[in-house]
């Protein structure tokens, strides 16, 4: 029982770790030979971890081989587009100028269906409202709506607008973030006095503490009282 609970442990390590190696990509967004590669880890996981007659290492060799490959092949993806192309392909125009184009839906296998059902999904149920619509390397459908039918910015309105500012988490579940304290140059006695304004008494109190994108500060209790 304690083998298969160590084994288990040591192989869930490894395969985080070998998560994290290759990226913080959602799955969605996962090039085809990365999901490939995510799936024959967690296979090769699954294996020693079921069967303890098989070794460790038949399990843990094969995943850092997979490991290295993955990493060579974006080393070289981002030193060379010509493997890039290979590897990830390339974007193909679907829709342009409210046209869809039948020929690259065919050559990429992309179904009428699909490419409605994902220009519903991203609000332009319109094809005649569309410029252009990309399939992306990933799956993904992008969308660039015609001058006309895209949505009004302040650069439109010729509005003058503050820049605005990133959002700074100063207090996380009773917990000061000193370092993003000291970006502010503000220190703890800014930081309990200003939590008195929302009728919190310590820094322990706090469920959370911001400087929001306006510079304005927002707290909140563990026990959910806004003030």
């Amino acid at each position: 029982m304690l083998i298969t609970l160590f084994r288990t442990i040591i192989l869930y390590v490894l395969v985080v770790a070998a998560l994290r190696i290759m990226g913080k990509q959602q799955i969605s967004q996962l090039q085809p030979f990365e999901f490939v590669l995510t799936l024959m880890i967690a296979e090769l996981a699954t294996i020693p971890m079921e069967n303890t007659g098989i070794p460790l290492l038949k399990g843990v060799i094969p995943i850092c081989i997979l490991l290295f490959a993955q990493v060579t092949i974006s080393y070289l993806s981002l030193k060379s587009q010509g493997f890039r192309k290979v590897i990830s392909g390339t974007t193909t125009i679907l829709i342009k100028n409210g046209v869809i184009l039948d020929e690259a839906l065919r050559k990429n296998r992309y179904n009428i269906n699909d490419l409605l059902e994902q220009l519903r999904i991203k609000n332009h149920p319109n094809v005649n409202e569309i410029e252009f619509a990309y399939l992306e390397t990933n799956g993904e459908i992008s969308v660039i709506p015609k001058a006309k039918n895209r949505a009004i910015v302040v650069q439109d309105l010729n509005l003058t607008v503050e820049e605005v500012k990133m959002p700074i988490t100063l207090i996380l579940d009773g917990v000061v973030q000193s370092e993003n304290l000291r970006t502010t140059n503000y220190d703890g006695k800014w930081l309990e006095e200003k939590l008195k304004m929302f009728n919190i008494e310590k820094t322990t109190d706090a469920l959370i503490a911001i400087l929001d994108t306006n510079g304005s500060f927002f707290a909140q209790s563990k026990e959910k009282n806004i003030v």
